[in-house]
């Protein structure tokens, strides 16, 4: 039988983060707590009625950062213990006090925004003129129109976790509760989990074992489907009622509000990339049939690598070499923060039972950022490796160069950082060797793990979730049929002929956690848009790209991503840098088929 994962307890120190930078144990973590919910309690008793004028202000605000920094390393400390091992009973109930004492606490603060709107329109000017944080001031001025009663509002915050509870009952129901059997191929016997499927079986290389693999995990899926879509309706629901609440038109302009996004920036991101990148990714999904051999290509095989026998090995240490190297175009700063990162611990390279699935970036203020990776040992992580640290890169730069209140940029700007720096990565590799083989492996890797993850996989999602929330506004509820039909829809209508949907495809709508965080599946491509422009000018005009960039990651959220693009030479009102970004993923495309055909005359 093949082996499974090893249990957290196994798992060397070297390949494990260190978050005592956060907390240095549970017990501080607990009396954190109690201290805290004691601070919100005295703020709320010495400023609640008195936010009348600007110095007043400033003072509460100033208090209320330094306890939303607190509740920001508590919130960051219960995910990090709990998403290594989420079957950790401890771990479980460090998440669990946060989740009971959350409410509390947010509950104390609520009155600070709706005593502030309750200023008149030159008041709130003037502030926002007169502050440390005009950012945060012009975004609550615009929130005005929507702002509920001070009583409402805090009693909203009090209902947070209850709020938040759908997406801790998808967490347990895909982690805790589905259980995966095993599978059998050619006299060994294959341990099932959502990790070892996503990270090793979904892009092996024999085709019988792939169909295997996606037929046993979709099996086991498939039983789940009816709680987990009940669990998804309960989410979309509790955002109508609110959308309601608040006088907005529909689901998507209330969760686009915060994001300080049109809805025509939202809708042309996934009209042009259904339209104009579809024809694309077809022609890549034939060329690898042709390079596979494979009489259909079947859904379960468009995570294939053109090369699955060529992909380079990597350990931890080497990686190094690339990261460092792809990334120093960016400064002597940037490449400490890089060290720092190795050094000191700040990533999680472990695989270990009970791990949750994917990779993430998580910055709390107060300290610096940790990253979360299973290593596989496989070269593609140095894309994965450099596209977390983007993040890291980013909200480094940008807490040390802004208040916490106006330190995180908008959801549609957060993963420009991180994948320009898997574009750097390919840059970089492609500038070291002459090798068509590695070539293509590296042009490959950038369109099936950066572009078609992240230009594909997500913006389908977010396709999916703009059909789910037509619904909801129309008054229905979500059932696994309903939702099982919108996915294999939206796949059909991206992918047409060009593969067979599989029984299971439709159930891929169970496997992603953006549907509990509003709107942000869309962003992926948003940013891969900037990203991809911002590659290419450091490309072609060096330094002074780079000043621009390294500019525009110091803002953090002080300005709106449009402004932010702009500050890095990127103008996202218009339609250019998605098209530009289109033809830039067509001509790799084109570059590998070229490269195919060269490598397929010398054998």
């Amino acid at each position: 039988m093949s082996q499974g994962l090893p249990l957290r307890s196994n798992i060397p120190t070297s390949e494990k983060w260190d978050i005592t930078d956060l907390f240095n144990n549970d017990e501080q973590y607990y009396d954190t707590i109690d201290q805290l919910l004691k601070q919100a309690q005295a703020f709320n008793q010495q400023f609640k009625g008195q936010l009348t004028n600007h110095k007043i202000i400033e003072q509460a605000l100033h208090d209320y950062e330094h306890i939303l920094i607190l509740l920001d390393s508590l919130a960051n400390y219960a995910e990090l213990r709990l998403s290594v091992d989420t079957q950790d009973d401890t771990a479980q109930t460090v998440s669990a006090k946060l989740s009971t004492t959350y409410g509390k606490i947010v509950s104390q603060l609520s009155f600070v925004e709706s005593e502030i709107l309750a200023l008149s329109q030159n008041e709130l000017t003037t502030l926002a003129e007169h502050t440390t944080y005009p950012h945060y001031i012009k975004q609550l001025i615009q929130q005005k129109p929507h702002q509920l009663s001070s009583d409402v509002e805090q009693v909203l915050a009090s209902l947070s976790p209850t709020l938040n509870s759908p997406y801790d009952l998808y967490g347990t129901t895909k982690m805790l509760d589905i259980d995966f059997e095993s599978f059998e191929h050619q006299g060994t016997t294959y341990p099932m989990d959502y990790a070892t499927f996503e990270n090793e079986y979904e892009d092996n290389a024999d085709a019988q074992f792939r169909q295997k693999a996606f037929q046993n995990f979709s099996n086991a899926l498939k039983k789940y489907q009816h709680t987990t879509a009940a669990t998804y309706n309960m989410q979309v629901q509790q955002e109508k009622i609110e959308a309601d609440l608040r006088g907005y038109d529909s689901v998507i302009d209330y969760l686009l509000h915060d994001q300080e996004v049109t809805r025509d920036m939202f809708d042309r991101q996934i009209d042009i990339i259904m339209s104009d990148l579809a024809p694309v990714m077809q022609k890549y999904v034939k060329l690898l049939q042709r390079v596979h051999g494979l009489e259909k290509m079947r859904f379960e095989d468009l995570k294939i690598s053109i090369d699955p026998h060529y992909e380079p090995d990597i350990t931890i240490e080497s990686s190094k070499e690339y990261i460092f190297g792809a990334l120093s175009v960016l400064g002597d700063d940037y490449v400490d923060m890089l060290h720092q990162a190795y050094d000191q611990r700040w990533i999680d390279f472990a695989q270990n039972k009970g791990k949750e699935t994917g990779a993430y970036c998580a910055s709390p203020y107060a300290t610096h950022s940790f990253v979360f990776i299973s290593w596989t040992g496989k070269m593609a992580e140095t894309f994965v490796l450099a596209h977390e640290l983007g993040h890291a890169g980013h909200f480094n730069l940008a807490q040390q160069h802004q208040p916490f209140l106006e330190s995180e940029a908008s959801m549609y700007f957060v993963e420009a950082p991180s994948t320009m720096n898997e574009m750097l990565m390919a840059n970089y590799l492609l500038s070291h060797s002459k090798d068509l083989r590695f070539k293509r492996w590296v042009i490959a890797s950038i369109l099936s793990r950066t572009y078609y993850h992240n230009m594909v996989t997500h913006l389908l999602e977010a396709a999916y979730q703009r059909e789910v929330y037509k619904l909801v506004d129309n008054g229905e509820s979500l059932t696994a049929n309903k939702l099982n039909h919108i996915m294999l829809t939206v796949y059909q209508q991206f992918f047409g002929d060009a593969v067979e949907f599989t029984d299971g495809a439709e159930l891929t709508w169970m496997r992603q956690p953006h549907y509990y965080m509003g709107l942000y599946s869309y962003t992926y491509s948003a940013g891969l848009t900037i990203g991809t422009v911002v590659a290419n000018k450091i490309n072609n005009e060096g330094q002074s790209a780079v000043t621009a960039w390294l500019e525009t990651l110091k803002k953090g959220g002080s300005a709106n991503p449009i402004e932010l693009a702009k500050t890095a030479g990127v103008d996202i009102t218009t339609d250019e840098p998605l098209k530009a970004t289109i033809h830039h993923i067509s001509k790799l495309v084109d570059e590998v088929e070229s490269l195919t055909n060269q490598i397929e005359q010398q054998f």
